[in-house]
């Protein structure tokens, strides 16, 4: 789900090494389950509702908290020994939770990791266990108004649309009002996604080298401010007084890379008949989409730890994977489930997401990726508002990205 480039959380490590001890949760029958995202919450209640039924006298609370306090709030939760039992987690976040004893193990959940991609059992996997079930998945993919297209007498994108062809079409869909494209500085929509199709790597296979100061890593970053360099998306002003998903379902802009995920809000919002998805543009090494997706943990502390590890199973199983795809919220991580979240909205060619999996590149982590994720969210927010050259923000943040690295390895 949604990494946004601003909010990233750095001060997450003094609070959850000041944790250490005792313990949390509800107590009692109940398991507190914490998520972040209200349209979920339909398809999360009803796994609930069937993890309750198949286990008498227990009961599942769902306590949601938006995505833009759900971290801070988690933190202090967890510090004050009261943090839910379980929960969800992503991968910018996994490895300091890991890492600090705050998540309880799951392999002997009997969750076979087959059934998973495997760029997300190991997205969740620290230190040789699995401490993650993985939840859902998500890919990226090129989001257009069709009917913006039409009244500018632009094709609509095709599987064969290349970086430039996109930068064209831009050019000729912004008229008036109406911008062709909408570029912010994104990173898993945009910038992880851009720089892999330019060659490039944001971090090594190893997590212990910044990929941010190569010639690859500049070119894709040049391509998105292209776009506003050109007129065709709107500012990063702009972009920060309107966020780019409202200009997108207000038909302000024609079109922008937007993740898997959207599909459900973008159905029901005003735009909603008058939009579709093709696949990303090919860059110079082709039109990779990084993959990301959520984990169900459970809380070392809790005080129902054992129903709190069988929850957090159950959450990810093959039964309410099928809840989730009915629901069309998001693609489930279960092998072969999929297929149904395509066909909950059979008005979009969602198997694009799909398709995607095979060539997507891993998100980039590291174990204390909150740390040089401030550094990402300080240098890009210059580098788009154009007070910072991006060569040369670049160079820095990956500097400062490779200390972060190193010290890690102390």
């Amino acid at each position: 789900m949604k990494n946004r480039l601003i909010g990233a959380v750095a001060a997450a490590t003094l609070a959850l090494a000041a944790s250490g001890c005792g313990s949390t949760g509800s107590g009692g029958d109940t398991i507190t389950y914490a998520i972040w995202d209200e349209a979920q919450r339909p398809a999360m209640e009803q796994i609930a509702d069937k993890f309750e039924t198949a286990n008498p006298g227990t009961t599942v609370e769902i306590q949601l908290t938006p995505n833009a306090q759900y971290w801070t709030k988690l933190q202090t939760s967890m510090s004050g020994g009261n943090g839910p039992d379980v929960f969800w987690m992503n991968g910018a976040q996994f490895g300091l939770y890991a890492s600090e004893g705050q998540l309880a193990p799951l392999d002997d959940q009997g969750i076979d990791q087959s059934k998973y991609p495997a760029s997300l059992t190991e997205l969740y996997t620290y230190e040789g266990k699995l401490y993650g079930a993985p939840k859902d998945f998500d890919t990226i993919g090129l989001w257009y108004n069709k009917k913006l297209f039409a009244e500018a007498g632009v094709p609509e994108p095709t599987a064969d649309w290349t970086w430039q062809d996109t930068r064209e079409a831009a050019k000729k869909l912004t008229r008036g009002d109406t911008k062709g494209f909408v570029a912010p500085a994104y990173t898993q929509e945009n910038i992880y996604t851009a720089i892999p199709q330019a060659g490039g790597e944001v971090i090594s296979s190893d997590h212990k080298k910044s990929g941010y100061g190569s010639p690859e890593a500049l070119a894709g970053i040049e391509y998105l401010l292209g776009f506003i360099a050109d007129g065709s998306s709107p500012t990063a002003q702009q972009m920060a007084d309107t966020e780019p998903e409202t200009m997108f379902t207000s038909g302000q802009v024609a079109m922008g890379y937007f993740a898997s995920y959207a599909a459900l809000p973008f159905s029901q919002s005003q735009v909603g008949n008058d939009i579709n998805v093709a696949p990303l543009p090919k860059g110079p090494t082709g039109n990779q989409s990084v993959i990301h997706g959520l984990g169900n943990v459970a809380n070392a502390k809790s005080k129902n730890l054992p129903m709190a590890k069988k929850f957090a199973a159950f959450a990810s199983s093959a039964e309410a994977a099928e809840l989730q795809a009915t629901t069309g919220t998001v693609i489930p991580a279960y092998t072969g489930t999929a297929e149904k979240w395509v066909q909950s909205m059979p008005q979009y060619r969602l198997q694009t997401f799909v398709d995607a999996v095979p060539g997507a590149v891993p998100y980039p982590i590291s174990t204390r990726r909150a740390e040089w994720s401030k550094l990402e969210a300080d240098t890009f927010l210059q580098i788009w508002s154009g007070a910072v050259p991006a060569d040369q923000g670049l160079r820095q943040l990956a500097t400062g990205m490779q200390a972060k690295l190193d010290a890690e390895q102390r």
